[in-house]
C-alpha cells in the first residue's frame, strides 16, 4: 500500500542489514550501530493514518487481521533505513486472550473498560486460564509473524514482544496508563496471594506467548515492563524482578541463539539484576545515565539500547535536523558505538515529524561507521577498547535486555 522509498531499508541491497541487530545484540563485531525506534509503526506516518482510513478499521480491527499487521509493520521499513521490523500489536492482546475486556474509545488510547475488582475476580482469571493454549488464544498473532517474516524476507530481522507481568496486571486493575494509577500496589498490599498467582499465570502465559512468536518466526523478543513509575522500588524487586528473572532463564533455556531485550521503564535501577539473569540488551530510558549504563554493559558483558529523547523530533519542541544529529552524535558518544542498539529512550507518540525520525535513523548509521572505522572496529571515540565478546556458548555470560512498545 505504501511505497518503498530510495534509501529505506526495503530498498537496500546491503545484506550485512539481516543480521546487523542480531550481533550488536549478541556483542559481536559491528560495521555501524543498528537502530529502530519503539513504536516505529502506527499513527506518526502518513501512510499509517491513509492505511487506516482506506481500511476503515480502527486500531484493534487492524490487528485482528495478519494482513493488516504486515502491512502496517512494514511501512516504517519502507521509508526508513532501519535494522528491524518489530511486529504491529499491541501489549493488551494477553489480557485479552484471557477473557479481558479490552477497547479503544475514541482519543483515549486502549483500555479495560472493566477492570478486575476484587479478590475473587482474580481467582476467577486464574481459574478459567490454568490451561489456556497462546497457540489458541493468540492464534491471529502468530499468523501475522509468520506472514510478516514471509513478506520480509531476508531484509532485516523481526522482533516479537510482549509486555511483562507486572505491566498486564496493572492495567488488569487499574483499567488504563492514567487512570486508578494506584490499583496495582494496592492489590498487591490487600490481595497478597491472589495477586501472586495472577502474575505467576501472567508470567507463564508471556512465556508460552515468547516462544510461539519465536517458532513462528520472531528473530529477537523484546520485553516491556512499561509501568515501572508505578510501582515502588521494594515492590519492583520483590513482585516484578523475579518474574522478569524467570522469564529470562526459561527463554534463554528454549531458544538460547535468540537475543532477548528487555525495557524496564521508569524502574531501570534493576538493570544489573536483569544482565545477571540472562537479558543480553538492557534497555535505557531518558533519565537513565548513560556512563553508568555503558560501565554495566562493559562490566557484565551486555548490549544496551536506547536512549534518543524522542521529543527531539517533534517540530513543536524544538527538533531540527541538526539538532537531531548533534545530540545523536552525543548519544553514541556516551554509549559507544558497539554493543549499542540505537533507539529511544520511550516511544513514538504521534506527533513526530518523519524526516526528523529519518534524520535520526541516518546520523546513527552515518556517525558510528566513522566513529568504528576511526577506531579500528572495536574502540569507543574517546574511551579504551572494548573487546569483542566471545561467542555464546564459550562460556562467557551474555544478558538480554527488556524494551516498551
Amino acid at each position: 500500500f505504501s511505497p518503498v522509498l530510495p534509501g529505506s531499508a526495503m530498498a537496500s541491497k546491503d545484506a550485512a542489514k539481516s543480521d546487523l541487530m542480531i550481533r550488536a545484540a549478541l556483542g559481536e563485531r559491528v560495521e555501524r550501530t543498528p537502530v529502530w525506534m519503539f513504536r516505529q509503526a502506527g499513527r506518526h506516518l502518513p501512510e499509517y493514518r491513509a492505511y487506516k482510513e482506506h481500511s476503515g478499521k480502527n486500531f484493534l480491527e487492524l490487528l485482528n487481521d495478519p494482513r493488516d499487521v504486515s502491512e502496517v509493520t512494514l511501512q516504517p521499513l519502507r521509508r526508513y533505513d532501519l535494522d528491524a521490523a518489530i511486529l504491529f500489536s499491541d501489549i493488551l492482546v494477553v489480557p485479552q486472550a484471557l477473557g479481558i475486556e479490552v477497547t479503544m474509545p475514541g482519543g483515549k488510547g486502549i483500555q479495560v473498560p472493566k477492570p478486575l475488582e476484587s479478590a475473587d475476580d482474580l481467582r476467577r482469571v486464574v481459574a478459567n486460564n490454568e490451561n489456556m493454549d497462546v497457540r489458541k488464544g493468540l492464534s491471529h498473532v502468530l499468523d501475522a509473524v509468520s506472514l510478516i517474516r514471509e513478506d520480509l524476507g531476508s531484509a532485516v530481522p523481526l522482533i516479537g514482544f510482549s509486555a511483562a507481568p507486572w505491566t498486564l496486571f496493572y492495567y488488569m486493575v487499574g483499567g488504563s496508563m492514567r487512570k486508578n494509577t494506584g490499583n496495582g500496589e494496592r492489590f498487591l498490599e490487600e490481595h497478597p496471594a491472589e495477586s501472586g498467582a495472577l502474575l505467576d499465570l501472567l508470567t507463564d502465559v508471556v512465556i508460552e506467548y515468547a516462544s510461539a512468536q519465536v517458532a513462528a518466526g520472531a528473530q529477537l523478543v523484546q520485553l516491556f515492563e512499561a509501568m515501572g513509575a508505578f510501582i515502588s522500588e521494594p515492590r519492583m524487586r520483590a513482585e516484578a524482578l523475579p518474574r522478569l528473572e524467570r522469564m529470562a532463564r526459561e527463554l534463554k533455556r528454549r531458544h538460547p541463539g535468540v537475543p532477548l531485550m528487555v525495557f524496564s521503564r521508569d524502574a531501570t535501577y534493576v538493570n544489573p539484576e536483569l544482565a545477571a539473569c540472562g537479558y543480553d540488551v538492557l534497555t535505557l530510558d531518558c533519565a537513565t545515565d548513560r556512563a553508568a549504563a555503558r560501565a554495566l554493559a562493559e562490566r557484565e558483558g551486555v548490549a544496551v539500547q536506547g536512549n534518543f529523547d524522542p521529543a527531539l523530533l517533534r517540530v513543536a519542541e524544538g527538533g531540527t535536523e541538526e539538532r537531531v544529529r548533534v545530540e545523536t552524535e552525543a548519544m553514541l558518544k556516551a554509549l559507544g558505538p558497539d554493543r549499542l542498539i540505537a533507539n529511544l529512550g520511550g516511544g513514538l507518540m504521534g506527533n513526530e515529524e518523519p524526516a526528523l525520525a529519518s534524520a535520526f535513523v541516518d546520523a546513527v548509521h552515518e556517525l558510528s561507521a566513522e566513529m568504528l572505522a576511526g577506531k579500528g572496529g572495536s574502540e569507543r571515540a574517546g574511551a579504551r577498547a572494548v573487546p569483542v565478546l566471545e561467542p555464546r556458548g564459550s562460556g562467557h555470560v551474555l544478558a538480554l535486555a527488556l524494551g516498551a512498545r
